[in-house]
């Protein structure tokens, strides 16, 4: 495993061994052609979010009846919607919130998982019995499933439909701490730091929680994209966000009556989408090859 061999690393010679791993990955890291262009899909993407409404043309909320879908040209790259707002300038505005709610969700998310399965994993018994029992019902639904669900339950909105898709997507993140701290417990160093008289919590904190790191970042890079991707579906079918919020899947969802005669209106929300998610799948995928060892010398 990563973790283990991290820590075998580590324990054998020292921080200087642990810079050294980093090190390797990320020099494989970056000679991957994969990672450039994940890397540079996901940089323009922030950049669109941190420029924001200055990189925007128009006001995305400005409606214009009679710009009533106009197709693309200079004054409207990628033309107008139905109501005459300009299409590139919301779609710059959803680049925003769909990171926002990437960021939200995997925090939320991260934060339940993480910390269940830390107690899981350590402490064990029945505490572990009751954590992986609830863990196995919410992974007995498919997550978009338990998400449109769970939406459906606090209703149509933004901010319902991220603890929607955060509450579906907790279970992963607490099975794969789970199983990182059954190994690594009973390695030789955490069984030297229990000898010298250490705190659980400290021990969870400052040494395996460290180890299981790495596997938390890849798996979050990996899942960022696919947060998004759920998200737009709930507001697809109106338990997202609601007009006129420029939320990609929303925008989508607004343009169905109008595919045939004007294609761009929904072809423009719909790329952003393929694209947020394919940067963040070829970077996440990026770093799982680069930071795995075993993977890495397969190569």
């Amino acid at each position: 495993m990563l973790s283990s061999t991290r820590a075998s690393a580590t324990e054998v010679a020292g921080p200087r061994a642990g810079t050294s791993f980093v090190a390797l990955s990320l020099r494989a890291l970056v000679r991957m052609p994969a990672a450039w262009i994940g890397a540079t899909i996901v940089t323009f993407l922030l950049v669109l979010a941190v420029a924001g409404r200055a990189a925007a043309p128009f006001d995305p909320l400005r409606i214009a009846p009679l710009d009533k879908l106009l197709p693309p040209s200079a004054a409207h790259p990628f033309g107008t919607d139905d109501l005459g707002r300009d299409l590139l300038s919301r779609v710059i505005a959803g680049a925003r919130i769909s990171l926002a709610v990437g960021v939200l969700v995997l925090a939320i998310a991260m934060t339940v998982g993480v910390g269940l399965g830390l107690i899981a994993g350590y402490w064990g018994g029945w505490m572990d019995e009751v954590i992986m029992r609830t863990t196995d019902v919410f992974l007995s639904f498919p997550r978009l499933v338990l998400a449109v669900a769970i939406a459906a339950t606090l209703g149509p909105g933004l901010y319902n439909a991220m603890v929607a898709v955060a509450l579906s997507w907790w279970p992963w993140y607490t099975r794969l701490v789970r199983g990182q701290l059954l190994s690594l417990r009973e390695q030789e160093f955490v069984l030297a730091i229990v000898s010298l008289g250490a705190s659980r919590p400290r021990i969870l904190l400052h040494h395996l929680l460290p180890n299981v790191g790495t596997t938390i970042v890849i798996e979050a890079s990996i899942d960022f994209g696919y947060a998004i991707l759920a998200t737009a579906g709930l507001s697809f079918i109106g338990l997202g966000a609601q007009p006129p919020t420029p939320e990609w899947g929303s925008m989508i969802a607004q343009a169905r009556s109008y595919m045939i005669d004007a294609w761009w209106y929904p072809a423009f929300p719909g790329i952003a989408i393929f694209l947020a998610v394919l940067g963040f799948n070829l970077l996440g995928d990026a770093i799982r090859d680069a930071f795995d060892p075993r993977l890495r010398s397969a190569r």
